[in-house]
């Protein structure tokens, strides 16, 4: 795209072609002039010479006259009759001159602030791009396109699904839900995928399936999972998404490995690519886009630990929402308390539940724990009287990340978790003020601003200033 000028360029040639337009329709090309004497016969000069003239002839001297002055020269200007009507109309063209250039340069404008926003936008559209190149080997198997308000999302045959999956063989199966079950799927070509079973019918899993179909077909950005089809067979519903390698950030951190292979950078680069995918739903989606379930399960991980929120089947956007006829819905231990007893969702909904992730990821602690047969814990309930002391707050740290990182940076991390859970909506922050403490805590190499110079080692202990 060829960028527009700068509009100061314009501006200055309004300056020139404004005074040489008013110059023309001001110009008395079309006057006449002429002078007349102010009386007919002859001058008084004329009359004097023809006296002494007379007297010579006679032999006679003559006295002259005295000469009067001659009278003055009127000028009388004869202006041509079309003169006025000239005017009238050079003004008006010199002002729709004026007009056509302040237009001109309106629009000129409007075109270098696009062109500035689509050079801002460059590295994320060279990603998108990537990402769909990439996807190609998979759209070319499928066979058809289903047509939405929110774009194009491509139609996968089922037997398609059936051979990628083996058949949907319990060998493949990546997780495991109240909806049904993920599988790995390897279509022709080695290209990997992950399918969504929904399992059942009814409206709600039918509500849910278009729900999602029509968030993601529209959604795009590097840490949202990408949506690449569906499918619909016998009943079932079927998602196909890209895989991710690494699984769930409840897997990693609740599954064999314990949190084993999550650092502690790793884990606030995670935080971070959180903050950035639900500040692009609450920010820059119109309407604004609510998750309504964000939990460690529903947090991607792909083989470089780069975080990607998923399952948008109950998401809401926020000039949709009904409370006497939307259920309540979301996971035990991150639900905010005004959704869970009033009923009250906003954007504040999805940051409590991102402060409990983030619990999550400092202590390793699942969010709810049973306590006896009849009795659980909240992270939260347990938590918040130790966040908040400096002395007994080491104490409650993951021991895998445990005396790894500067203590600094933890009370930081462990006062955004704090204001984040608060019960109060409105103490809450924004996930915009909450993406901008987390950049200077994540190293440079994986998208944050900190430098280090060398891992922190595990045996380091630093200073409490």
């Amino acid at each position: 795209m060829r960028q527009a000028p700068p509009p100061f360029l314009l501006f200055r040639c309004s300056f020139v072609l404004g005074p040489l337009l008013l110059l023309l329709a001001c110009s008395p090309s079309s006057a006449n002039a002429r002078a007349v004497p102010s009386s007919a016969g002859d001058s008084p000069v004329a009359e004097h010479i023809r006296v002494a003239a007379a007297a010579a002839a006679n032999g006679t001297s003559a006295v002259a006259p005295a000469v009067p002055a001659p009278p003055p020269v009127v000028i009388i200007v004869e202006r041509h009759h079309h003169f006025h009507r000239e005017l009238v109309i050079a003004s008006v063209l010199a002002s729709v001159a004026i007009v056509a250039i302040i237009l001109s340069t309106f629009y000129a404008w409007v075109l270098w602030r696009r062109s500035r926003r689509l050079a801002d936008g460059k590295a994320y559209r060279s990603s998108d791009t990537a990402r769909g190149i990439m996807l190609v080997p998979i759209l070319s198997k499928f066979s058809s396109l289903k047509t939405s308000r929110k774009g194009l999302v491509a139609t996968i045959e089922y037997p398609a699904l059936e051979a990628a999956t083996g058949k949907f063989s319990e060998s493949n199966v990546l997780g495991v839900g109240g909806f049904g079950c993920v599988y790995k799927a390897v279509f022709d070509g080695g290209v990997t995928a992950a399918v969504k079973r929904l399992e059942g019918g009814g409206p709600e899993c039918e509500k849910e399936f278009e729900n999602e179909l029509d968030l993601l077909g529209r959604i795009r950005h590097p840490n949202i999972v990408s949506l690449l089809g569906f499918c619909v067979h016998e009943g079932n519903h079927y998602i196909v998404y890209e895989l991710m390698e690494k699984g769930s950030l409840d897997t990693q951190l609740h599954g064999p490995s314990h949190g084993s292979a999550l650092s502690w950078h790793i884990r606030m680069k995670i935080a971070l690519d959180m903050a950035r995918g639900l500040e692009y739903l609450h920010e820059h989606c119109s309407p604004p886009v609510i998750h309504r379930d964000l939990k460690s399960s529903n947090i991607l991980l792909d083989s470089d630990f780069n975080a990607k929120i998923s399952d948008f089947g109950l998401a809401v956007t926020s000039g949709n929402i009904d409370k006497g006829s939307m259920n309540l819905s979301g996971t035990l231990g991150y639900v905010a308390p005004e959704y869970l007893l009033d009923g009250k969702l906003t954007e504040k909904s999805d940051v409590y539940a991102f402060g409990v992730v983030l619990l999550e990821l400092l202590m390793g602690r699942k969010p709810v724990e049973k306590m006896s047969q009849t009795q659980c814990q909240s992270i939260v309930t347990w938590a918040m009287p130790q966040l908040t002391d400096r002395s007994k707050l080491p104490n409650i740290v993951d021991p895998v990340i445990r005396d790894t990182m500067d203590p600094k940076h933890l009370y930081q991390v462990a006062a955004v978790a704090v204001l984040c859970v608060q019960p109060e909506p409105s103490y809450r922050p924004l996930i915009t003020d909450v993406l901008h403490s987390l950049v200077p805590l994540v190293p440079v190499e994986l998208g944050g601003t900190l430098r280090v110079a060398e891992p922190p080692s595990p045996n380091l202990k630093h200073s409490p200033c």
